[in-house]
């Protein structure tokens, strides 16, 4: 396994530029808090230099025949696939998951380039029949400009591929402002495109103060569109700011993933797999299943399996063999997950499993199962975006759906049944954008991504996916 850590730069107009007399930020292992290096965090003239470079290039790559934009999307998506033992090191370096998840996690960020690659060659229009003689209507889709990019640090691979590959497949210049604890996977994704024969300037990496670049880079009149992914509060704000510029924004946010398990369902599957779902990433994964919503005369089963199979799991570092629950990402992580499983104890909270930090070094927290916990808990209504999940019981098919749209959410939600009928009551009745009926993998490349209520607007991946990085132009013409 290549283990080192790569030099950091910023991406600017096709050059890498290391810190210099720039401020940085420091890059912790969270497993050992050691050091693995600075991010340099871009100048008001940094962010200047990247919004004209975004222009010029944007006349270029939009000129760019599709079949082109399509070769060098592909080659990239191949040199990512080449390196992805050392671009999943460094994820897991970085951000602390399990190497077997970083390394799906870089494989999957290549086949959303190769997906959009051809999507860049299947992007037209149409002719409309006029009701006046010797009139042509056309209506064309071309790209909607340069883009404004930010991502976070819990899937430094597969955030920035899904929103690079669309937008790059569409026509668009990009300036992506990954998260800074997690700098090196998008960098390295970067630096596949632009050795693919991406033209300078039409990708531009950065990083910095993040309300200081979003406030930057949104209110450039040179920014035409505007992508974010992340909590709640932040997706306010950016859609706020691009509001003011009438700028259309994507924004994938949190959510707090319901599983209902009825009494017909395979229950130790649910359970089992449903442990495993959701301590992956340790937690910190927006569609994961975090309340699980039990019919009465299954609760003991479920919750026996579920507890079981969580006390199984072996937490460590993620470049040790065997780990399936890496550390927390930062000291704020800990915090939160010490102040929601101590806010639900002290309401009446039942811990059926873990609820402690782990003793040593990193941010490591055990898997916890709460159960009986009352609906005033901070737990019932936050994201814990943590290793915890809560266990609650249902009656009725009408109970559990209440219960599972009772919160502004609306990313992802699951249901386990063998019962056809309740299968399709569900998946109507869910209020989600995703929504995986007897399995928990609801994640692909050729299926939109997204969310509904205060979970975020629009949709990423699929073919979906580029329409939003594309303008309808209507050309009527005698």
């Amino acid at each position: 396994m290549d283990a080192h850590y790569d030099f950091l730069y910023l991406f600017i107009n096709g050059e890498w530029i290391a810190a210099g007399e720039r401020d940085t930020a420091r890059v912790v292992n969270p497993a050992t808090l050691q050091e693995l290096g600075r991010v340099p965090l871009a100048t008001a003239a940094d962010l200047d230099q990247a919004l004209q470079t975004a222009e010029r290039a944007f006349d270029v790559w939009r000129n760019t025949v599709p079949a082109e934009r399509a070769r060098i999307l592909k080659d990239g998506a191949n040199l990512i696939r080449e390196r992805s033992e050392h671009i999943a090191g460094l994820l897991t370096l970085e951000e602390g998951k399990p190497l077997a998840e970083s390394r799906d996690e870089v494989l999957r960020a290549a086949d959303y380039f190769e997906w959009f690659a051809e999507e860049a060659r299947r992007i037209d229009g149409r002719v409309v029949p006029s009701n006046r003689r010797g009139v042509q209507q056309l209506v064309k889709k071309q790209a909607i400009g340069p883009v404004a990019a930010f991502t976070p640090w819990n899937f430094p691979a597969i955030t920035p591929a899904r929103k690079l590959s669309a937008a790059l497949a569409a026509g668009c210049s990009v300036i992506i402002k990954p998260g800074e604890e997690s700098p090196a996977t998008a960098l390295a994704l970067a630096r596949a495109l632009d050795d693919a024969g991406l033209p300078k300037g039409v990708l531009q990496v950065v990083f910095g103060v993040p309300d200081e670049v979003s406030k930057t880079l949104i209110a450039s009149p040179i920014i035409r569109k505007v992508t974010f992914t992340g909590s709640v509060p932040i997706g306010r704000l950016l859609a706020a700011r691009a509001a003011e510029g009438v700028k259309p924004i994507t924004l994938e946010l949190g959510g707090h993933g319901p599983v209902l398990v009825f009494k017909d369902a395979d229950v130790e599957r649910a359970a089992v797999e449903g442990a495993a779902n959701r301590f992956r990433g340790t937690g910190q994964v927006c569609i994961s299943s975090t309340r699980f919503l039990i019919q009465r005369e299954v609760y003991d089963e479920f919750v026996g399996h579920f507890v079981s199979a969580t006390q199984a799991l072996k937490v460590g570092d993620g470049m040790q063999p065997g780990t399936q629950v890496g550390p927390l990402a930062n000291p704020r992580q800990i915090a939160k997950m010490e102040e929601l499983v101590a806010d639900a104890v002290a309401r009446g909270a039942k811990v059926l499993a873990g609820g402690k930090r782990v003793a040593g070094e990193g941010y490591f927290f055990e898997p916890t199962v709460l159960a009986d916990v009352p609906m005033e808990a901070r737990v019932m209504h936050e994201e814990p975006f943590g290793p915890i999940a809560v266990m609650m019981r249902f009656d009725q098919l009408e109970d559990g759906l209440a219960e599972a749209n009772r919160l502004p959410y609306g990313l992802s939600a699951y249901a386990f049944t063998n019962n056809a009928r309740t299968a399709l009551d569900v998946g109507d009745g869910l209020e989600a954008g995703m929504i995986g009926i007897n399995q928990y993998r609801i994640v692909s490349t050729e299926l939109p991504f997204g969310g509904l209520k205060e979970s975020g607007i629009g949709s990423e991946g699929g073919a979906e996916g580029i329409e939003f990085y594309l303008t309808n132009k209507f050309i009527s013409q005698v």
